[in-house]
């Protein structure tokens, strides 16, 4: 930096820190002058607010920039200029008259000169057949000019003291390697000189424009009006710089991405720095070099929300964090040099850098390995086949002697970035975030993290980059951790679990930070998928839709949104439905389920499950398998996580078994009471489902695979309490003759009650393996002989559990009880997915 730059500097920061608190600069992009309407809304913005001078960069009118250098390249290439040079000519006329209405008329005198001249130059292009850049830079910059002219014009019509500062008479800059830089003595001695002539309080400026050293006209590329507001902000020594754009202030995230993306309240110019090289809508890092030298403050604003406080950049942000936002930078490419005949030799970092430089290719991000044994980049895409062929020139004869054995070239890469000051010396930062993308199923090819610690960087796949943006953003905390969820079988139960999400959505998103999005049902004839993921009305919903159940669809739809993490909650009783289990879960699907198909199915099938869930990282829970809303797995789990070991279980497992011997003392007959509890809805549609005892076997089976033991249904020894008369009969007709049951259990009934005992129907794996599930006769001091109602009670016997064994009892059947066990297992899935549960 040159001395007078720094002395500049000095007298400015100075300057600053001695003036009051009464000079601010403004400016105001394409969006907030779009029509007279903005213009109207602006002006009475700034005459609003107390400001003893007042200075304000203006953009073009929304989409005049483009229009602008679409003539100028229509000309140049003979296409017909003059139909869209009428068209911007009458948008800015009727503007004006709209905007000045009984004043309009001298503005509009100098816009008709203004597009002769334009069309004049247009002419000219086109009779050279090429734009100059000179004459490219003069047409793309008249936007600001004329914005800043109706604006002005139309204070001074309000009765305002203003004047409009056409910045090429005062802006001097010099293009160079590292962009556009201020000649700030040259730029403030004119200044001064132009003040001196037009002492207004308001003043309004064009944004974009300026003269080069040699006196031409120019530009400071796009972003440029920004820039001007930098510029000019410490050219007047203003304490504040306002952007005012069309969003609440900078945001942790692109909200067309992450729909819930938050407004950040502070940020320091690093933070700000960082966000913006990756993409983000923040202010660009240009822009920042003035204010940054000078300790002047940017705060973002949005001009349709003036009240917004917007998001304040200045030398130190705040305390949130440590992560304060998060970009994406799509359209890239990895290239990778590896061999052997790397490691350790001095130079070969250099000689890639410098094929890239000599190619003219930028590199955007940058990771070796302490081995040397590869180092990669992530390039633009359209730069990434002339990068590959520069460094196989540069390491031709490597390759060729096979000390390098490739330059490898990875298409469709995307480069997600965290950003924070807080960052800096927190432990565990890079663990949340590769974990977010662990548990989100995405792959990371590359990691980057500078010594500031302010930035970590990883290049993904683009097909997976929205669903780890959204994923970070969320393990982060950021935002709610969206769930998409699916649910298969909405009768009782899944009706009930629909109910009870319905209930605690909005709970659960505000004080959990979850967002459980309802996407999909499917019932057997028919489903309905949906985007908001609103559980409210969906029987209706439901039953409205004429699209026939696919769970092929119904799992793409599901995964469709790019949410991080989809569940599905299979409500169903089916054994179709089971065998997608280790589909979904090896691809990433955490599978939640009461359905006892894939828990006590066959072992190959179960064996295909847990090592899709293992591998993949999903979550298979199914604690309402047994005990409906009973911890009775989740117990069993934990004994044995923690090194105990199993040495048998018994236990009455149906709720509707239950209920009957609990309820039969010979007083009533036994089918009556079948009838009541049909009634009641305790027992299936068809209550042979409950009498065979098959349903009882399959959850002793599940407990025994969860201990270890390889056990199938068929090893089961099953007393069913159905006659062999009425096993094949219709449902109907077995309701009808239900009666044939009540002589065989009454002469039960009375036999062990003549030896003081009851009877129950239990479940029991001994010791040696024998598993059997049948009809008991227990005595009146056993624990099982006196439960309530429909309670389910469960006996582990272990090695620290010998003289008394562990007891998980309570409700164990209704669609309530089971739905809540469902529910809590689907909580407990979020809870490892980052939810604050």
């Amino acid at each position: 930096m040159s001395s007078s730059a720094v002395q500049v500097q000095e007298s400015g920061a100075a300057a600053l820190a001695a003036a009051p608190l009464s000079i601010i600069a403004h400016k105001f992009g394409g969006s907030s002058v779009a029509d007279a309407a903005r213009y109207r809304h602006v002006a009475g913005l700034l005459r609003a607010r107390d400001e003893a001078v007042q200075a304000s960069v203006v953009s073009a009118m929304k989409g005049v920039t483009d229009a602008l250098i679409g003539l100028a390249h229509s000309a140049a290439d003979g296409r017909d200029w003059r139909t869209p040079w009428e068209a911007l000519r009458g948008r800015h006329l009727d503007t004006a008259a709209d905007l000045l209405q009984a004043d309009a008329a001298p503005v509009q005198d100098w816009l008709r000169a203004q597009f002769d001249e334009l069309a004049e130059l247009l002419h000219a292009l086109s009779v050279l057949g090429t734009p100059t850049r000179e004459a490219l830079e003069r047409v793309q910059g008249l936007g600001e000019v004329y914005s800043a002219r109706l604006l002005s014009a139309h204070l001074a019509a309000l009765g305002e003291d203003v004047a409009m500062l056409d910045a090429r008479e005062v802006l001097v800059v010099n293009h160079g390697d590292l962009g556009v830089a201020v000649d700030w003595p040259a730029s403030e001695e004119r200044l001064a000189r132009w003040r001196e002539r037009h002492p207004a309080p308001r003043i309004i400026i064009t944004g974009f424009v300026a003269r080069d050293g040699a006196n031409r006209i120019t530009t400071l590329g796009r972003n440029g009006s920004d820039y001007s507001g930098a510029i000019f902000a410490a050219l007047f020594q203003a304490q504040e710089l306002h952007i005012w754009t069309d969003v609440d202030g900078v945001l942790s995230a692109d909200p067309r991405l992450v729909p819930d993306a938050v407004p950040l309240a502070a940020l320091s110019y690093h933070e700000a720095c960082e966000l913006a090289y990756f993409g983000a809508k923040v202010v660009h890092p240009q822009t920042m070099t003035p204010a940054i030298s000078r300790g002047l403050p940017i705060l973002i604003r949005n001009s349709f929300r003036p009240e917004h406080p917007g998001t304040r950049i200045a030398a130190a942000g705040d305390e949130a964090g440590p992560v304060k936002g998060l970009t994406l930078s799509p359209g890239l490419a990895l290239l990778n040099l590896e061999g052997a005949g790397m490691i350790g030799v001095p130079g070969t970092a250099e000689r890639v850098f410098a094929a890239l430089r000599d190619a003219r290719v930028s590199v955007v991000m940058i990771s070796q390995g302490s081995s040397e044994h590869s180092i990669c980049c992530v390039v633009r895409e359209a730069e990434a086949e002339i990068g590959r062929r520069a460094v196989q020139a540069a390491f031709a004869r490597e390759l060729a002697n096979a000390q390098v054995q490739n330059v490898q070239l990875i298409r469709d890469i995307s480069v997600l970035a965290a950003v924070g000051d807080g960052m800096a010396g927190t432990p565990g930062v890079a663990a949340r975030l590769f974990g977010s993308l662990a548990r989100a199923q995405v792959n990371i090819r590359a990691i980057a993290q500078g010594a500031s610690e302010r930035n970590i960087s990883v290049a993904v796949a683009s097909a997976d980059a929205d669903k780890a943006l959204r994923a970070a953003h969320a393990g982060f905390w950021l935002s709610a951790q969206t769930i998409s969820v699916g649910l298969i079988g909405p009768g009782k139960v899944g009706g009930a679990l629909l109910d009870q999400l319905h209930a605690a959505q909005a709970r659960l998103k505000r004080e959990a930070n979850l967002d459980l999005r309802l996407r999909a049902v499917a019932a057997r004839g028919q489903m309905w998928l949906d985007e908001r993921g609103d559980t409210a009305g969906w029987q209706a919903r439901l039953q409205a839709s004429a699209e026939a159940t696919d769970l092929d669809r119904f799992t793409a739809h599901l995964q469709s949104a790019h949410l991080p993490h989809t569940v599905i909650i299979d409500c169903s009783a089916s054994d179709r439905v089971a065998e997608r289990y280790a589909g979904w879960l090896a691809a990433g699907i955490h599978v939640i389920t009461p359905n006892k198909q894939a828990g006590a199915g066959p072992l190959e099938r179960y064996r295909a499950i847990r090592q899709a869930a293992a591998a993949s990282g999903a979550r298979f829970r199914y604690e309402a398998t047994v005990g409906a809303g009973l911890p009775v797995v989740g117990t069993l789990r934990d004994l044995l996580d923690t090194g105990d070991e199993l040495s048998a279980v018994e236990g009455i497992f149906s709720g509707t078994l239950a209920w009957l011997f609990n309820r039969y003392d010979g007083s009533a007959a036994f089918s009556a009471l079948v009838r009541e509890a049909h009634g009641l809805g305790y027992t299936e549609p068809d209550p042979r489902d409950d009498l065979s005892g098959t349903d009882v076997a399959r959850k002793l089976v599940i407990l025994a695979r969860e201990a270890g033991r390889e056990l199938s249904l068929a090893d089961v020894r099953v007393e069913s309490l159905v006659p062999e008369s009425l096993r094949a009969a219709a449902p109907e007709e077995f309701m009808q003759r239900l009666g044939e049951l009540d002589t065989a259990f009454a002469a039960r009934h009375a036999a062990a009650a003549a030896s003081g005992k009851v009877l129950r129907y239990v479940a029991q794996l001994d010791r040696d393996g024998r598993a059997s599930v049948g009809l008991v006769e227990l005595g009146r001091e056993h624990a099982f002989a006196h439960l309530r109602e429909t309670d389910n009670i469960v006996q582990f016997s272990t090695r620290r559990y010998c003289n008394n064994p562990l007891v998980v009892q309570g409700p164990g059947a209704g669609p309530e009880v089971t739905a809540a066990g469902v529910f809590a297992d689907l909580l407990r899935v979020a809870a490892t997915l980052g939810a604050r549960i």
